[in-house]
């Protein structure tokens, strides 16, 4: 599961000299010569990346992709970059303050049998479920609502923050996720 920002950098013949971009791509300090730098005309950053936060990537199918989980890629406002982080920050809140539970889940496959364990779960998940429920499938790792799933919504806060105080004039910003 990635976010991607692009900004738009092509320069043009009537651009007056201080609205240019200038372009050096180097190898070992050398330029390379497999880019033509007069031919760039987008930055692609990876700016987030997740693996198994199968809540996250739900949210993203409802919220941008209109209920489409095709692993195509979306188009994402800033705008909803910040309804997912305000998103997080109340769930995180709500399951900080709820109580925790002993849950037997399975944590493992050896020889084809399962082998379980326990693990510590929030009793209380209303608030997760209404804003960023889990969602089971191939790939998508645990639907539990313990340790690994705050974990997730964290590191998705820090990072969206940071990216979101970053000048994002001229930049685009696209979700695309692969099984």
């Amino acid at each position: 599961m990635y976010l991607s920002k692009r900004t738009y950098v092509k320069n043009w013949d009537f651009q007056p000299p201080e609205e240019r971009h200038e372009f050096s791509i180097t190898k070992n300090g050398e330029p390379v010569s497999y880019i033509n730098n007069s031919r760039i005309s987008q930055i692609v950053e990876d700016v987030m990346y997740w693996r198994k936060s199968n809540q996250i990537h739900r949210w993203f199918v409802e919220n941008v992709q209109k209920g489409q989980d095709d692993c195509r890629e979306y188009y994402v406002s800033t705008e909803k970059l910040q309804s997912l982080i305000d998103d997080c920050n109340k769930v995180i809140e709500y399951l900080e303050n709820s109580k925790k539970v002993k849950k037997e889940v399975v944590v493992g496959w050896e020889n084809g049998k399962e082998i379980k364990g326990e693990i510590d779960v929030y009793d209380n998940t209303d608030v997760a479920d209404e804003l960023l429920p889990t969602t089971d499938g191939f790939f998508f790792g645990s639907t539990e609502y313990g340790e690994w799933y705050v974990e997730d919504l964290k590191n998705t806060v820090e990072s969206l923050s940071g990216v979101l105080q970053e000048d994002n004039s001229k930049a685009s910003f696209y979700y695309s996720s692969s099984w």
